[in-house]
């Protein structure tokens, strides 16, 4: 397995500080944000890029994709009954693989609660329709560029669209594409009756990214879940992908939530138990 951390955690430095951090933390991955590059992703120039890709080199790290795809963009929403938002969420996710790709990631996770929920009077059924006119174009764009969209899964308080594992694998067998599949978070998953270990080997074939952080927005290990049903899970189902290390707290400090959360992945995740 192979541990990356975000780059938002470290948000107040420039993108090469970032990986010199997520470097001395002992990472070999980078998974980055959007709006911490820019705020209109089009404005990134390709010397940006080059100097994106150069400055995770420098430091050892491979640039994992994106996440956090809608956040702070306006505009765009995964449901809405309005066919031209729909229209416009698909093309910033194609142009959002374009980035993906200049910057050498494969991964896109599909979380972006905000942009997803669904408001009175819209029925579940007909949003999964709308849903799937928006993701199966974008996966088919993502296919031709070698990246996986992984949709994740949120729980209950953060959207009313997906809230579990099994319901967004229903998603996936509609769309049917081989480039959309499935984001573990145990953030996420632990607001799920099934325990982590059965989530993870109940969609052990349409795994295709990990995220390992607390319920209470800290890294792995910095609060009450135990990570090691799921690592055990995942050693079982040969799981090779990225383990990535995403927090929405940065205390005590951005580089101790790095620090500790790197020594439990070693501890719990390498092996296993």
């Amino acid at each position: 397995m192979n541990f990356a951390i975000c780059n938002e955690t470290f948000q107040d430095r420039s993108f090469s500080e970032q990986c010199q951090a997520a470097e001395a933390a002992g990472y070999t991955g980078i998974e980055i944000a959007p709006f911490t590059l820019a705020d209109d992703i089009s404005l990134i120039s390709a010397s940006e890029i080059a100097s994106y890709r150069k400055a995770a080199a420098d430091h050892g790290l491979q640039i994992v994709g994106l996440h956090w795809l809608l956040a702070k963009t306006e505009g765009y929403h995964l449901t809405s009954p309005d066919a031209s938002v729909r229209a416009a969420t698909a093309d910033y996710a194609r142009r959002l693989a374009d980035l993906c790709s200049s910057l050498g990631g494969n991964i896109m996770v599909w979380g972006s609660p905000q942009q997803r929920s669904l408001e009175s009077g819209w029925d579940y059924g007909e949003s999964v329709e709308r849903a799937v006119e928006v993701l199966r174009p974008a996966a088919e764009h993502c296919a031709d560029l070698g990246i996986t969209i992984a949709m994740e899964p949120l729980a209950r308080s953060e959207t009313n669209f997906l809230n579990t594992a099994e319901e967004t694998a229903a998603l996936l067998d509609i769309v049917d594409h081989s480039h959309l599949q499935l984001h573990l978070d145990v953030k996420a998953m632990s607001s799920e009756q099934k325990g982590l270990g059965d989530l993870v080997r109940d969609n052990a074939s349409r795994i295709a990214h990990y995220h390992a952080n607390d319920p209470n927005l800290l890294g792995p290990g910095m609060g009450e879940v135990d990570h090691t049903p799921a690592a055990q899970a995942l050693h079982e189902i040969g799981y090779q992908g990225w383990i990535s290390v995403e927090v929405f707290k940065y205390e005590p400090s951005p580089d101790e939530i790095a620090r500790q959360s790197m020594e439990y992945l070693q501890k719990v995740y390498l092996g296993g138990s």
